[in-house]
């Protein structure tokens, strides 16, 4: 059994929920070692969460930051936690049912994600920064 485990940081991204794959894999070369496995990416922020969801048509990606909106809106008057602005509490109540972290098959080098599939970086601040992932991989080597 093999492990590896880095840690990096993500590119800023806007509020909303972003496509991360290729990012993720650029920071991963090692995964290539790996014939079968998993790989657990983790989000080491609380206002910020990861997920899968559709990767080809962005209007998922928009609709999924409206309907959070809805169900979690900012400015409200029964949130207590508003000391970094109105998207403060929000930001980790949307973190809370999103979750901190994915896990991912890996067969031959290439995480085994369905056709329609890619991870999101939930940003759910407004201006919520670079983001440090972990990323732990076990598993099978090809060697």
């Amino acid at each position: 059994m093999k492990f590896i485990q880095k840690e990096f940081i993500l590119a800023e991204k806007p509020r909303g929920f972003n496509l991360v794959t290729r990012e993720i894999l650029q920071n991963i070369p090692e995964i290539e070692e790996i014939k079968t496995g998993l790989a657990h990416i983790f989000i080491k922020h609380t206002s910020a969460s990861l997920t899968i969801n559709e990767n080809a048509d962005p209007d998922v990606r928009t609709d999924m930051e409206t309907h959070f909106n809805i169900i979690v809106p900012d400015n409200a008057d029964h949130y207590l936690h508003t000391a970094e602005g109105p998207d403060d509490m929000t930001s980790h109540i949307k973190a809370s049912i999103l979750g901190s972290s994915v896990t991912i098959p890996v067969t031959n080098g290439k995480f085994n994600l369905g056709t329609w599939q890619g991870i999101y970086l939930c940003e759910h601040r407004n201006h919520g920064g670079r983001r440090k992932i972990v990323v732990t991989i076990s598993g099978e080597s090809n060697n």
